[in-house]
């Protein structure tokens, strides 16, 4: 089997991470930056999210595997003094695959060009001027016009992260759905917004389409992008999964009670 490593950076990831390339090399795995079958991840959700972004193009053959020694492991199985068992782990014992839904964005620009992108967890979309305006179509159909600071999509999974600051729902990553949700938006006797979060079933697609010839800043995860002369900006359930792979049993919602509330 053919492995991967990404690390943090720091001190302590880095030396996490030779620890367990030397333990996997002596259980005759082969190191292998571009093909990977299994990528470990040994850091924070950060360094997964790069790690993803790094592998996106072989999805259906890569799995993913979290070590955390970051501030927030929500992805991450695997604590650092578990890096013998973990090894073990990968080398005698067969792992579930567990998949994840991914969010597609596709944002297309006047004069035909598009640019398409996958987010493990959100996309956020802002003016760089001003307050943003655009008008958010479901299904085909204009559903309102927002106006406010920006908005974030994201997927049942990153329904944990911005989302979750935002007042978003959280929602367990066997949904295919994606969640609309809004950045101080203006509601007043003349601008109006639902106001609350809105989730989409993997079936239903939603457009933005801006109302104003401006500038947007798009983050992808962790991604900031600048686009100009933008026509729309699609977003739907991608067909492709993210793949992590699991050694034991760890439920979301405990994932989501011991990252968020915790023993006290």
């Amino acid at each position: 089997m053919k492995f991967s490593i990404t690390s943090k950076g720091d001190e302590t990831s880095n030396a996490l991470a030779q620890k367990i390339r030397t333990y996997l090399l002596d259980f005759e795995f082969q190191y292998d930056e571009d093909q990977p079958d299994i990528v470990i991840s040994v850091g924070g959700d950060g360094t997964l999210l790069y790690a993803f972004h790094r592998y996106n193009k072989r999805l259906d053959k890569t799995a993913f595997i979290g070590v955390h020694t970051g501030h927030l492991g929500f992805y991450a199985d695997w604590l650092p003094n578990e890096i013998e068992k973990m090894v073990i782990a990968i080398a005698k014992t067969p792992f579930q695959i567990v998949e994840y839904p991914l969010l597609e964005v596709v944002v297309r620009h006047n004069g035909g060009s598009e640019a398409s992108y996958l987010a493990l967890n959100e996309c956020t979309v802002k003016s760089i001027e001003g307050t943003l305006v655009m008008n958010i179509e479901i299904k085909g159909l204009l559903f309102e016009t927002f106006r406010g600071d920006g908005l974030c999509i994201s997927t049942p999974t990153g329904s944990t992260a911005y989302n979750k600051a935002l007042g978003g729902a959280l929602i367990h990553p066997s949904l295919r759905a994606i969640q609309l949700t809004e950045m101080a938006s203006i509601n007043n006797r003349v601008f109006r917004t639902i106001g609350s979060p809105l989730i989409l079933p993997d079936h239903h697609t939603c457009m933005l389409k801006p109302v104003n010839d401006v500038d947007f800043q798009i983050t992808i995860d962790h991604l900031t992008l600048l686009h100009k002369n933008v026509r729309s900006i699609q977003c739907r359930v991608a067909q492709e999964k993210v793949r992590f792979a699991r050694f034991r049993p760890f439920p979301f919602w405990k994932r989501v009670r011991d990252s968020f509330i915790g023993d006290r």
